[in-house]
């Protein structure tokens, strides 16, 4: 994992920097896998401070829930525009809807 200058080295450093030891921050900022979880994780981080491991995961597990809801939404309304596109167009090869 790249360190310097992305924002997961960002939240690791962050980590460390508060007090969680060094294998756990490398652990949490190789889940926050995306700029989007990263900057989520570091707001928390910087909001809460040291806090229990207990506490710390059920966070990062909500996080991920939120990204996985999140692309769960996203996924079926690319579904129901498809399934929209059946009934308005038919079975048509083409996107058009012409014949």
């Amino acid at each position: 994992m790249d360190r310097n200058g992305d924002l997961r080295g960002g939240l690791y450093r962050l980590m460390v920097r508060e007090g969680y030891p060094a294998e756990f921050a490398a652990l949490v900022a190789k889940e926050m896998n995306t700029d989007y979880l990263a900057k989520r994780m570091i707001a928390y981080v910087s909001r809460a401070g040291l806090i229990p491991p207990e506490e710390f995961a059920d966070e990062m597990l909500a996080i991920l829930e939120d990204r996985d809801r999140y692309m769960r939404k996203h996924l079926a309304e690319d579904a129901q525009a498809k399934v929209s596109d059946l009934f308005r167009y038919g079975l048509n090869t083409d996107d058009t809807g012409e014949e």
